[in-house]
């Protein structure tokens, strides 16, 4: 995502200072990986469930800022490794199932059928892409493919939460329903990605 050098640069002129500050004051990246989790957890059931989709996305923008400290605190401190990848990919699902299923629930309680199954679709194949990477790589397989990952198919919800927020119809809808349909091709990549790399090894 920050390929390029410029944004490289303003990243980390951003991120480095307060994360540098937090290390120095003994807070631990773990801390600050459950912590983004926890809120993120606590402003979907209390702001996403009940349609208050303009303040969800301004806690959520704030929250955000923990998935960017963390490893960077992590660097920092010279703790990154195997320990924080798997915390961070934990939590990273609690998240998730929070968010869809928030909003599934505000659609169900609101008669918005369409929006509340497509989040329920989007959220199963939401977590089957990242089961397909992790199984991949238990049996010695890569899986880091795919058209729509996890900061892709937050962005496109994010967008539509926040134009839903505003007004806009049928955006919420449209959107998770995208997201699912991506989530399937996701799918479908993975498989027959590591399909290539193992199956060959296993004809005699």
């Amino acid at each position: 995502m920050l390929d390029n050098p410029a944004a490289r640069r303003v990243f980390r002129g951003v991120i480095e200072p307060p994360a540098r500050l937090l290390v120095r004051l003994g807070v631990s990246p773990d801390a600050v990986t459950i912590t983004g989790t926890v809120g993120a957890i606590v402003v979907s059931l209390t702001c996403l469930t009940t349609g208050r989709f303009l303040l969800a996305i301004g806690l959520m923008l704030i929250i955000g800022m923990s998935d960017l400290l963390d490893g960077t605190m992590a660097r920092l401190s010279g703790s990154s490794g195997p320990w924080g990848n798997f915390l961070d990919a934990t939590m990273d699902r609690l998240a998730d199932g929070a968010i869809f299923g928030s909003i599934a629930f505000w659609g169900a309680t609101n008669g918005n059928w369409w929006v509340a199954g497509g989040a329920i679709a989007a959220l199963v194949t939401g977590q089957v892409t990242s089961y397909a990477k992790a199984r991949a790589e238990a049996v010695g397989a890569k899986a880091n493919v795919g058209i729509a990952e996890r900061a892709e198919r937050l962005i496109l919800l994010g967008i539509a939460v926040l134009l839903t927020g505003f007004g806009v119809p049928y955006v919420l809808a449209a959107a998770v329903w995208i997201i699912a349909v991506l989530g399937i091709v996701t799918i479908i990549q993975r498989i027959v990605f590591v399909r290539g790399q193992l199956l060959p090894k296993d004809r005699p």
